[in-house]
């Protein structure tokens, strides 16, 4: 059979393949021991942790999706990154891009200091003079993350792995934000592609898992050996969910995508928001190499809200439809506030540097009816900008030595959202 297309390839994960009773969709295999044919005759299956045919079949889906040699599938995105990590001695450098995720950071961070397993240098990709710095540092691996989470910054993937390629490093893509319907990392040189599968791959928010995948084989025997040694393989039941997901990856993609481009659209129309973050649009700085090695610009953005960090509260509190929640790539809206959520474990000094601002908001855009999602966000900055011209009334009314006005509802609700332990940092 010729070479199969990716929605063929999602659609029919694991389907018809059962050699038990030939059920169209794939059992669930959840025992954790197999019975041997006899002393010393080991068939492929002898522990789950090992091997496991629910989870080979998700493993296989994907490494036939990124073009892929050999997948892994890990218990959490955390383990993918731990698993490729195994292949760095103390004595090897790993570069990391500045404004990665706040989880990977903060692996990559403590790992090098805390336990010194490997040295470890943060490069600001989006500088002229990266190149440079990496060929003087002579890393043994070059982490990249493109888009960048939070702030959608594009990294040129293919220019990254021909260096590599000179200084005889491994390149590993963080491609959770775009899933490979919309990026290959594999077909542009690099070595490793990790995923969350929490993410778009499983595509509904009820499974937390990872994937790793190999361009070479060899090496892909290698890390599978270090799942099965560290024992982070995937469970059973979330390789099954995952593999369910999956298989509607594109339309779900696709409604993604087109609802993304509206809400953005809308954003730049706000007076209240002061910047938006996307690499779809033609003034993004890595608009034009997202267009090169990208099949889609994804439906996460950012965007900076024009107010003071004491007005979030307000906006997010009037939100129905966007949920204020970590994570993302789940079919329901989600928001996030990046500096005391997903990159909280980051310094203020590092946050700073990476550009995460106390009023940056990420939006991880669902597949709701577009005309809802919009009513939403506009019942929300309406709210804000009553807020808004209130406490400039106020102030502008408030003269030394006079008393002040009571708590209006407005300070009720923020004092409210002030409990919320996810907004804590705000404060």
């Amino acid at each position: 059979m010729t070479q199969r297309q990716f929605a063929t390839i999602a659609a029919r994960a694991g389907i018809a393949q059962d050699t038990a009773h030939e059920a169209v969709t794939p059992p669930l295999y959840l025992t954790t021991t197999y019975r041997l044919k006899a002393l010393g005759q080991a068939g492929p299956y002898d522990y789950s942790r090992s091997n496991n045919p629910t989870r080979d079949l998700l493993a296989e889906a994907l490494a036939e999706l990124e073009g892929g040699s050999k997948a892994i599938v890990t218990n959490t995105g955390m383990s993918a990154c731990v698993l490729a990590l195994q292949l760095l001695t103390p004595e090897d450098t790993l570069v990391i891009p500045h404004d990665c995720y706040g989880g990977s950071y903060r692996l990559f961070t403590n790992l090098a200091e805390r336990k010194r397993s490997f040295k470890l240098e943060i490069i600001n990709f989006q500088q002229p003079d990266w190149q440079q710095r990496i060929q003087a540092i002579k890393p043994a691996m070059i982490w990249l993350e493109t888009p960048s989470n939070p702030l959608l910054q594009i990294t040129d993937i293919k220019a990254a792995c021909v260096l590599a390629k000179q200084l005889s490093a491994l390149v590993v893509v963080d491609n959770t934000f775009l899933s490979p319907l919309l990026q290959q990392p594999l077909a542009l040189g690099a070595d490793i592609v990790v995923h969350s599968t929490t993410k778009y791959i499983n595509g509904h928010s009820d499974v937390v898992a990872g994937a790793l995948i190999c361009a070479d084989q060899t090496l892909g025997d290698e890390l599978k050996w270090w799942a099965n040694c560290l024992g982070i393989t995937g469970g059973a039941f979330d390789a099954y969910l995952t593999l369910r997901g999956l298989r509607t990856l594109l339309p779900r993609m696709q409604q993604h995508q087109r609802n993304a481009e509206q809400v953005v659209a809308y954003l730049q129309q706000q007076p209240l928001v002061s910047k938006v973050y996307y690499p779809g649009l033609v003034d993004h700085p890595g608009h034009a190499i997202a267009r090169q090695q990208q099949q889609g610009f994804g439906a996460m953005l950012s965007f900076d809200l024009a107010v003071e960090p004491a007005q979030l509260p307000v906006f997010l509190d009037a939100l129905q439809c966007f949920t204020l929640a970590q994570s993302l790539g789940g079919i329901e809206s989600l928001i996030c506030h990046p500096g005391s959520m997903t990159h909280a474990s980051m310094s203020a000094e590092a946050q700073q540097v990476a550009g995460i601002g106390p009023t940056l908001l990420r939006l991880s855009v669902g597949i709701e009816a577009i005309d809802d999602l919009l009513a939403d966000l506009d019942a929300a900055f309406q709210q804000l900008a009553a807020s808004v011209n209130t406490n400039a009334s106020d102030a502008a009314d408030h003269k030394p030595g006079t008393t002040a006005a009571s708590p209006s509802s407005d300070h009720a609700d923020s004092a409210e959202c002030r409990l919320n332990p996810a907004l804590t940092a705000l404060w």
